[in-house]
């Protein structure tokens, strides 16, 4: 008999895969026998064993046998060889009575050929456990599987009066330090931040995570016409540089590959291209940090998932606005932001 907890528990190890397993699913398993669990596991890194695979070697780690067991998974196991093979097959294999699944997998690798695997040898599957909250975890996987583009995420911290900096160009600091560690924790979970060229000259930023715990993403500088001098925090191996077709010279090529920076050259100053560039070199999900060039960009090009819209209880009169759009719109028909699977979040914080 399926019990809630259970499922729950293996959310809740899902989640600890957060930032690492990308752009594999954050996955968690839980494995029950006389209605007490005699192992659990998680996907812990990208390439590494899968949260069955783990649950199962801790089961039997502890000397229980999983022979007519239940198995609590929070994404459908896979069905194919990957770099780790068929999780399916391991739960066929061990003689598992019941599979419970929260959600079925979208990938074509996979998407219901687990369950089909599992149901024709004879075990009991159902799903649909807790769905909406295993999609709302993996919405990154989802979203990128489906689309073939990253989930993007766009993050301004701006005044009351719309501001992201006074007249003499300065943002720090706008919000408090509670506001830039949640910033530092999206950055640890997500694939990559971008940033504009404009942004780079001014802040000269390293866009890593130092407030929290986690993983550093890639760097993603946009400098459509090559105006990036010199040495930035930014240049280094993890970095992709995103320019126009002929807009570097070979000296500057040179740097950028003596430095590690990948180049991303495309025809045109456009979102949709970049975002296709960036899902070919595993990109999944991204945070766009700024400035208001970049960010007027991406809200006209209809591909922001979510804004995180940090709000301090500050006015500056006059100052640079938080979105450069490349035209004016009306009330009667403005342009509005429709999250393409996703959705809009305002953080208040001083």
């Amino acid at each position: 008999m399926f019990r809630i907890e259970f499922m729950q528990r293996a959310l809740y190890l899902a989640e600890r895969g957060k930032g690492f397993v990308s752009p594999n699913p954050m996955v968690g398993c839980v494995i029950v026998k006389d209605g007490r669990i005699i192992g659990e596991g998680w996907h812990k890194r990208f390439g590494e064993a899968h949260a069955e695979v783990n649950a199962v070697l801790d089961a039997e780690s502890r000397g229980f046998s999983l022979e007519n067991s239940d198995v609590y998974v929070s994404l459908e196991p896979c069905s194919h060889f990957g770099k780790t093979p068929p999780c399916a097959k391991l739960l066929i294999d061990k003689k598992v009575k019941r599979v419970f699944i929260s959600c079925l997998d979208p990938n074509p690798l996979v998407a219901g050929n687990g369950v089909n695997m599992l149901k024709n040898v004879g075990v009991e599957v159902s799903y649909g456990f807790l769905e909406d909250k295993a999609k709302r975890l993996n919405r990154f996987f989802f979203y990128h599987i489906k689309h073939k583009l990253p989930y993007v995420i766009l993050k301004l911290a701006t005044t009351l009066d719309g501001f992201i900096a006074d007249k003499n160009g300065s943002s720090k600091w706008i919000t408090n330090e509670n506001s830039r560690r949640e910033v530092h924790r999206i950055r640890s979970e997500v694939d990559a931040v971008v940033v504009g060229s404009g942004t780079v000259m001014a802040d000269n930023p390293s866009l890593t995570v130092r407030l929290v715990k986690g993983r550093n993403p890639k760097k993603v500088v946009v400098d459509f016409n090559g105006k990036l001098e010199g040495d930035y925090n930014v240049f280094d191996k993890n970095c992709f540089l995103i320019t126009l077709k002929g807009a570097l010279s070979e000296e500057k090529k040179g740097f950028y590959a003596q430095k590690g920076v990948k180049l991303i050259e495309i025809e045109k100053p456009d979102v949709e291209l970049m975002l296709k560039e960036l899902y070919k070199n595993n990109i999944a999900s991204l945070l766009v940090e700024g400035g208001s060039g970049i960010a007027g960009m991406f809200v006209e090009s209809g591909l922001v998932n979510e804004i995180m819209l940090f709000v301090a209880p500050k006015f500056l009169g006059e100052g640079k606005r938080a979105f450069n759009l490349s035209k004016s719109f009306t009330i009667e028909d403005p342009l509005k932001f429709d999250a393409n699977d996703g959705f809009l979040r305002f953080v208040l914080r001083s």
